[in-house]
This record gives C-alpha cells, sequence and structure tokens, in this order.
C-alpha cells in the first residue's frame, strides 16, 4: 500500500518530546520526606510509582540548585550544587536514576537571565575584580534633576539610570554603595540581571549547560529567555509601557545570536529537549524562532492566551470568553502547524489553578476532566503541573502575611503605592484569583494534617478544601480526575492523529462549544467540549459524523451520535470518524 505524503512528513518529523507527557513538579510543594514542611529531592524520589502510574513519559523539576530562596530557587547562587534543603547530588542522582528506570525522562530548568545577588560571580562583580566586573548590567546613576522619575534608593542627588520598570514592581535597578554604581534586575532585587553581551558569561552559561548534560538529562525548560538581550545603550522606555522599557529588555537585538550560539556550541550535541519560556512574546515571534532550526528551541511557552481573563486587572478579573480563547489558540495551532510545535499548558507554577480559573468549582470533577480532555488532544506537547490531576483548585489568602511570592506582594504594593487601592481587602479579589502562590500549595496527597505533603509545619499555607481533593480519595475511584487524566494519556500515547493530526476548529462563534477535529490521513478524530455551565447542542454540520465511535468521555453514558447532541454541562467527549 503506498504511503501518504502525510504519513512521511509524520515518520521524518516524529520526536519523543513531540509524543510526550510532560508532568512539572515543583519542589518545596511536592512532597516532603523529613518533615521539616519543605518538599526534597527524596521526596519526590518516593513518589516516582506515582508519576509511573498516572503514564507521563518526562518530568520538568522546577530549580533545585544551591539558592537562598528569595524567588523560590529562581535565584541560583551556585549552578552545580542543590539547595541543602531538598538533599544533595546523590539525592538527585538517585532521582535521575529511578526516573530513567521507569523510562521517564527529566528536564531541568536552567535560569539563564539572572542569577541570585549571593552568587560568587555577582559578589565578585559588584567589588569591580577583573573579568567579573561586567558580568552583569553596571551604570551611573542619572542626576536626579534632569530625570522625570524616581528612585527610592541611591544617592540624594541622582536617580536610577533609566525609568525601567521590574516585572515584579517597582524600579529595575538596585544601587551599591560599594560599587557606586547601579545593577539591573527585571525581577526581584535579589535578581541580577547577566550581561549576555560579555563573551566570558556566554562561556561560563555554557559551560554550566554542559555539565548537566553530561549527568545524563534529558533537557532544558529556560527561564525568562526572551529577556536576554537587551537593547544597547539602555535607553528610557515608553511610560505607557506594561512594564516601562519591556521594548527594551524583551527581544533584544542579539537574542537570536545567543541562542544559536549556545545551541550550535553546546545543545545541538545532545539528543535532548529544549523549550523556552518567553514571556511578552507574539504567536508569530514564537513561530520565527521554532521554524529556525539554528536557534535551538524545540518549545516556547508562549502566553498569548494567559491574558484572556484579564489577569491582574481589579476591573475585569476572572471574565472571560470562550470565543476569543478559541480564536487564541485556533491561531497558535494555525501559525506552528508547519513551522514549530507548540507546548501546551493552562498552569503552571506561575499561574493560578485552572479548575478555578478556566473551570467551575462548583462543578468540579466534569470541569477538570473536560479541561484536561483539552490540554491532550490539542497539537503539541502537553504539560501538566502537579495537582492539576486530582482538579486542585485556588485557596483563599486573608491577608497579605499569608502571601509568600514576591511578584504577589510587589504587584499589591505597587497598587496601594499608585493609589489603584487602599489596602490589601480591596485587592483581595484578584490577589485569589491570580497570585502564584495558588500553585504553591502544598500537593495534596492525603486528607491527613499537612495534607499528606508534610509530617510538620507546611512552608506555605494549604488549601482548604484538600480534605475533599486529594490523590487518596481519587485513587481507585474510576470516575475521579485522577483517573480521567490517565485514560485520557493513555488514549493521547494510543492515537497518532491526537499528537501528529492537523488542527481544525469547528463553531468558531459558539459561546459555549469548542469543538475540533485533528486528522492524520485516514484517522480523523473529533473533540466535542462544552465549557459552560448551561447544556448545549452540537449540530455538526461541518462534517460527517455518520460512523462515529466514543474513544472517551467524562461521563459513562456519552451520546454516541454527536451530530444534534445534547452536551450536559462541561461534557467532554473524544469521538473516532
Amino acid at each position: 500500500m503506498a504511503v501518504s505524503e502525510t504519513a512521511k512528513r509524520v515518520r521524518a518529523d516524529r520526536q519523543w518530546w513531540k509524543e510526550a507527557v510532560v508532568y512539572q513538579i515543583y519542589p518545596k510543594s511536592f512532597f516532603d520526606s523529613d518533615g521539616d514542611g519543605i518538599g526534597d529531592l527524596a521526596g519526590i524520589t518516593e513518589q516516582v510509582d506515582y508519576l509511573d502510574a498516572l503514564g507521563v513519559d518526562a518530568v520538568w523539576l522546577c530549580p533545585v540548585y544551591d539558592s537562598p530562596q528569595a524567588d523560590n530557587g529562581y535565584d541560583i547562587s551556585d549552578y552545580r550544587s542543590i539547595f541543602d534543603t531538598y538533599g544533595d547530588l546523590a539525592d538527585w542522582e538517585r532521582l535521575l536514576s529511578e526516573l530513567h528506570d521507569r523510562d521517564i525522562r527529566l528536564v531541568m530548568d536552567l535560569v539563564v537571565n539572572h542569577t541570585s545577588s549571593e552568587h560568587e560571580w555577582f559578589q565578585r562583580s559588584r567589588r569591580g575584580e577583573g573579568e567579573y566586573a561586567d558580568y552583569y548590567h553596571w551604570r551611573d546613576g542619572r542626576p536626579a534633576a534632569e530625570a522625570d522619575y524616581d528612585t527610592d534608593d541611591g544617592p540624594a542627588d541622582e536617580v536610577a539610570p533609566n525609568n525601567w520598570e521590574s516585572i515584579f514592581g517597582g524600579p529595575a535597578w538596585s544601587y551599591v554603595p560599594e560599587r557606586e554604581q547601579w545593577y539591573l534586575h527585571l525581577f526581584d532585587e535579589n535578581q541580577p540581571d547577566l550581561n549576555w553581551r560579555n563573551l566570558t558569561v556566554r562561556r561560563a552559561m555554557k559551560d554550566v549547560v554542559s555539565w548537566w548534560l553530561d549527568r545524563g538529562i534529558d533537557g532544558f525548560r529556560m527561564d525568562a529567555v526572551s529577556h536576554m538581550s537587551k537593547t544597547d545603550g539602555l535607553p528610557d522606555g515608553d511610560p505607557d509601557g506594561t512594564p516601562t522599557g519591556i521594548e527594551h529588555f524583551s527581544h533584544g537585538p542579539r537574542l537570536e545570536e545567543y541562542l544559536t550560539e549556545l545551541s550550535a556550541d553546546v545543545l545541538s550535541n545532545h539528543d535532548i529537549t529544549t523549550v523556552a519560556e518567553m514571556g511578552h512574546t507574539s504567536i508569530e515571534q514564537a513561530a520565527s524562532y521554532l521554524e529556525d532550526d539554528a536557534v535551538g528551541l524545540d518549545m516556547i511557552f508562549q502566553f498569548s492566551h494567559m491574558g484572556v481573563d484579564g489577569g491582574w486587572d481589579p476591573e475585569t478579573v476572572g471574565e472571560w470568553d470562550l470565543t476569543e480563547f478559541k480564536r487564541i489558540m485556533s491561531e497558535r495551532q494555525d501559525a506552528l502547524a508547519d513551522r514549530g510545535w507548540d507546548a501546551l499548558f493552562l498552569g503552571n507554577h506561575d499561574q493560578p489553578r485552572i479548575v478555578s480559573r478556566f473551570g467551575d468549582e462548583a462543578a468540579h470533577r466534569e470541569s477538570a476532566s473536560l479541561i484536561a480532555t483539552f490540554l491532550l488532544t490539542m497539537r503539541g506537547t502537553p504539560y501538566i503541573y502537579q495537582g492539576e490531576e486530582i482538579g486542585m483548585t485556588n485557596a483563599d489568602f486573608e491577608s497579605l502575611d499569608e502571601i509568600d511570592d514576591p511578584q504577589t506582594v510587589g504587584r499589591v504594593e505597587q497598587y496601594i503605592a499608585d493609589g489603584v487601592a487602599d489596602s490589601y481587602e480591596e485587592l483581595r479579589e484578584v490577589v485569589n484569583a491570580q497570585s502564584r502562590d495558588h500553585a504553591r500549595t502544598p500537593m495534596q496527597w492525603s486528607d491527613e494534617a499537612g495534607t499528606g505533603f508534610t509530617d510538620g509545619e507546611p512552608w506555605l499555607k494549604c488549601n482548604a478544601d484538600y480534605t475533599e481533593i486529594n490523590v487518596a480519595a481519587q485513587r481507585d475511584d474510576p470516575a475521579s480526575v485522577l483517573n480521567q487524566y490517565r485514560t485520557l494519556i493513555d488514549l493521547r500515547q494510543s492515537t497518532d492523529a491526537l499528537v501528529y493530526g492537523d488542527y481544525e476548529l469547528l463553531t468558531p462563534e459558539d459561546d459555549q462549544l469548542y469543538a475540533y477535529t485533528r486528522t492524520l490521513d485516514d484517522e480523523q478524530v473529533l473533540v466535542v467540549l462544552n465549557w459552560s455551565s448551561e447544556s448545549a447542542t452540537f449540530e455538526g454540520s461541518e462534517i460527517d459524523t455518520g460512523d462515529a465511535t466514543v474513544l472517551y468521555g467524562n461521563h459513562d453514558d456519552a451520546p454516541t451520535d454527536p451530530t444534534g447532541a445534547s452536551l450536559r454541562p462541561w461534557e467532554a467527549v473524544v469521538y473516532r470518524l
């Protein structure tokens, strides 16, 4: 039998990371093995069989490097050692071995844009020592009389070198009396930005990458990649930018050069995957990076869909429109169809819980399994963030004292300083919708004290619903969210059309139904999702559904014929046509 052109293309394009389902672990909150209230590497190793039973193919491990934890590990003080609260390198090696014994790959989180202010490089740089003097962005201040902005620290007669704002809120510069200069930090003041224009910095980071690859890992998730290159001269930014200066510190003029060099010299020599976090990146920009093989990126975490609910705007918090969401997601699918591969996600360590954001806590099982159906049937590699597989929800933070996340604290303080609100209470709704800490509450293993995550006092407030939503309660229940995820992962891994098939959106203007087909040669799959709390009817006039069979439904009695089918609230059905 002749092999079609589509089949030939798929065979040529097959990659393990395209066919994988990836599980993201936030070590501090996953499982605590020693009762100190903080998750650790030994705890993750204890739960490797859980990951294997779930059916995932790879683990993305958030940073476990040595760190003062100003930003929960994304402030690295030593790239070659492990944060002692998590364990040591021997613990990490045991985890890698246990994962590989079960054919689960390990992707490490690599922070490339900045280090901790406690890193030896920065300590030597702040003293102006030799080659380290130019490892970071140091600048003299600007006379206060010549600037139309203000900064809190520094000498009385000068302000920061420019008006850039930190992504975490406040000025993007801090003053160091020892050096009598300011340094740039696009995030927390304890996270100074590396100067990638410096060849010695690039060599040092390539050595770090090689050191970890030599230990047998399977790839990197690279943090804040879009900010590695800044506009030459670091000019003032547009005050209307969000944040001010974003046009000069995102997608700078040498970004592709830096990535291409890193790929050519190190990454391309290994059978690994690379996925880059690129905030403030358009779909077209993402496609342009991915289609250039020399850049060395397999996937990009691009956030066009993350603003659909109004984000941190107190006036529109929680409001979102399904037709707009479908438009954005379909634009991504279409843009990357022949130019790259998508990283599919709705949640991660920087986002609120997906059931609370895109589902319905009152219809917990149904909406959680519908969202899972979406993530596991679209074109791209699905990323499941810990706890999504049991439908974990947002917590209720009653006061700012309960918040750990520096981004949330910074935004609240900035809103109050700017007069947007007078108190935390006025911002409580938006915090309880958007804070990063929702993703960081301890993993809910059981209804025991400490959520089964720890025998001690958890480092962060536990979500009050852990007594009902937990792994132990769902493990043996065939209808549970956990077992819906298992079923959907199995379905994806056994159905080539759900991995490599073309995507076509149906009913684009329907404000309840999200329906689409995935087609690979003569194999066609139809996905129908009633993404609403009311019943909805799928007309099915766009396609022939005469021979449809149900592959999956989040109800036992899913409609056998999709045409004219009435779907219950939050019902999800997958058909083979």
